[in-house]
Parts: structure tokens; C-alpha cells; sequence
């Protein structure tokens, strides 16, 4: 029998934070992540076609993006730097799975039939 006090665990993907909420985290404002939202550094997922939920990915990612906006990046400049982050860790993936393909590949020996005389 479970308890009603047993932990729950969400994933990082999930839905769950209200805009209100998610820009408290990130320490935003919740216009800030509606513009954001907007031009697409940080897409929400829709609720009802109006309400705005934020996963805890999400927020991770309003931090970076208002970390790089602290910098001094553009939103244009923000989002060529997401951009070339996506597309490192695409290539990183494709050369792990090269890696795991070449050294899982079992060495095959070729020893020709010989002749009998």
C-alpha cells in the first residue's frame, strides 16, 4: 500500500510550472518570458490553447538565456549561441554512436581454404 507521503518524481520534460512561477525561479519577469516565448529561446508548452507551462528544463534554460542577455547578447545573438549549443551536441552524439559502432564491431579473421593435394 503506497503512503500518501511518498515522493514523487517528475521529469525534467514535464509541464508543471505556471509562467508566473517559472519566471520566480529564473528570475524573470513573466513578460520577459512571454517575448522569450515569442521569438522562440524558450518555447512553453500550451495548455487549454492560452495557459503557458514551464518544465524544469525550461527554467534551466530562461536562466542561461538571461545569463548570456547579462553578458551582453542580443536575443539574436542568444539564439545563434542555442542554436551552435544544439548542433555541438548533435555532433557529439552522431561521433559517440561512430565510436560504440567501430570498436563493437568483432574482428573477423579471413583464412583462405587450402588446396588439397
Amino acid at each position: 500500500m503506497s503512503s500518501p507521503y511518498e515522493e514523487v518524481v517528475v521529469a525534467s520534460e514535464t509541464p508543471v510550472y505556471a509562467i508566473s512561477i517559472a519566471a520566480q525561479l529564473a528570475g524573470l519577469h513573466p513578460q520577459t518570458l512571454r517575448q522569450y516565448d515569442r521569438v522562440g529561446l524558450v518555447v512553453a508548452q500550451r495548455v487549454g490553447g492560452r495557459n503557458r507551462l514551464y518544465s524544469a528544463r525550461d527554467v534551466q534554460r530562461l536562466r542561461y538565456v538571461a545569463q548570456l542577455s547579462a553578458e551582453g547578447l542580443s536575443i539574436e545573438g542568444i539564439r545563434r549561441v542555442l542554436e551552435l549549443e544544439s548542433e555541438i551536441s548533435h555532433l557529439r552524439g552522431r561521433l559517440d554512436e561512430f565510436h560504440r559502432e567501430r570498436s563493437s564491431r568483432a574482428l573477423v579473421v579471413w583464412r583462405p581454404q587450402r588446396k588439397k593435394s
